[in-house]
């Protein structure tokens, strides 16, 4: 399948998965305000850490091995059994501790212990939780796209509504647990789809645990964990200097401008996933690596301008369409946000051959390094600039991303640009 035909059947559901989530903006706007804003964007960066964690982070890796064993199927079943066993063992240990340490969580992440509940809520419903990505994780190396699309489609639909109805009913607290459970729900549906396809069967996702299988994965559990690490930490701490040196409203405005950007961006990061990775996993050829990187540049990379220019010059309409007139502040962070999502696109292009091609080393330090650069950008720039400096941070951290980028992964493949 070609990239232009992905993105083309992969932007069904990613504008249904826009308006649904822009929907869920608003309403997430006029019920919980900007301070509520920063305790969402603290509560689901804690549910992704606690989520790779359960679930071994052997996602990517196992994307990465259906797609390279597309010829072998007894080599995908050997390696769905292992990694689907490692989850189960991982979820349900995970959510025994969520639940014992439901205070202490909530206490760390939401500033608020009486918010436990929120942990337990999700801790109940964390194995369908893992096993919804383990099986869109398979359907993405089997090319299954249009299964993938499907289960895109109705898992926003639950966003829109399960969140939506938590929120006006019960405000931040009904939102929390919203986010804690709707995509468990979708498990129900990935799973009936991957089970009418011709090429499953329940008993290939459990089973013996294979030494060899787990070795492999265990190179992008690697990656997996320290990006779980490393990126929500950095998001968690930039909050927290936000709210601490500008107020929480200002960490608010923060979380509303990254809501957005990963909203408009959702077409291209989607993109990336669902077509680069598979694809990169089954070239060999330095040549053919180097003929889809241009081929990503020439498509991707202007896509992802033409929208940052787009979101900034409706900015004002923006904010007040999908937000409220409480969230007028964040209008200082457009500029500059927008220039670092298209400096982001242009690195990523780069960065998901260190996926394709399991470059283990190179990942994890580029992950610790930038993510620390990111919130060391951020001090510096917000006691010099104000709430601007979190967004100009943003745009020079990608900046400096994308050279190390060039030349790490040029000297890596040896490929000569001309």
């Amino acid at each position: 399948m070609t990239l232009i035909k992905t993105s083309l059947l992969n932007g069904i559901a990613v504008i249904i998965k826009m308006l649904t989530l822009l929907g869920l903006n608003k309403i997430l706007a006029v019920y919980v305000g900007p301070a509520g804003y920063a305790a969402l964007g603290q509560f689901q960066n804690a549910i992704q850490m606690i989520t790779t964690f359960a679930s071994g982070a052997l996602n990517t890796g196992v994307t990465k091995y259906t797609a390279e064993y597309h010829q072998d199927e007894a080599r995908q079943h050997t390696l769905w059994r292992t990694a689907g066993s490692i989850a189960l063992i991982g979820s349900l240990t995970t959510a025994v501790l969520v639940t014992i340490f439901n205070e202490s969580l909530a206490s760390w992440f939401l500033n608020d212990e009486s918010l436990g509940s929120v942990f337990i809520w999700f801790a109940v419903t964390l194995v369908l939780f893992v096993f919804n990505t383990l099986l869109l994780a398979i359907l993405n190396g089997k090319k299954e796209i249009q299964r993938y699309v499907t289960v895109s489609i109705v898992g926003s639909l639950f966003s829109l509504t399960v969140t939506g109805v938590m929120a006006i009913k019960l405000g931040l607290y009904g939102a929390l647990v919203g986010l804690a459970i709707h995509q468990s729900l979708t498990f129900f549906v990935t799973f009936t789809l991957t089970y009418r396809a011709s090429w499953f069967k329940f008993r290939y996702v459990l089973g013996r645990i294979d030494k060899q299988s787990a070795k492999n994965l265990a190179k992008y559990t690697l990656m997996a964990l320290t990006s779980a690490a490393c990126v929500p930490l950095s998001h968690i701490l930039i909050r927290n200097h936000l709210g601490e040196s500008l107020g929480w409203e200002a960490a608010g405005y923060w979380e509303a401008m990254w809501r957005l950007s990963a909203a408009y961006l959702m077409l291209v990061t989607t993109t990336l996933s669902v077509y680069y990775l598979p694809k990169l996993s089954e070239l060999q050829k330095n040549s053919e690596i180097k003929r889809e990187i241009i081929e990503g540049y020439k498509i991707i990379l202007p896509t992802a301008a033409a929208g940052g220019l787009t979101i900034y010059l409706l900015r004002d309409f923006i904010i007040r369409a999908l937000f409220s007139a409480d969230f007028m502040a964040m209008e200082t962070l457009f500029a500059w946000q927008m220039v670092g999502d298209t400096l982001k696109i242009g690195s990523w292009i780069l960065a998901y051959l260190m996926l394709g091609r399991a470059m283990v080393k190179l990942f994890i330090i580029s992950e610790v390094v930038f993510a620390g650069t990111f919130y060391g950008l951020t001090v510096i720039l917000i006691e010099k600039m104000g709430l601007e400096g979190v967004a100009v941070a943003h745009a020079v951290n990608y900046l400096i991303y994308w050279v190390a980028m060039f030349i790490f992964i040029r000297r890596s493949l040896m490929i000569k640009v001309k």
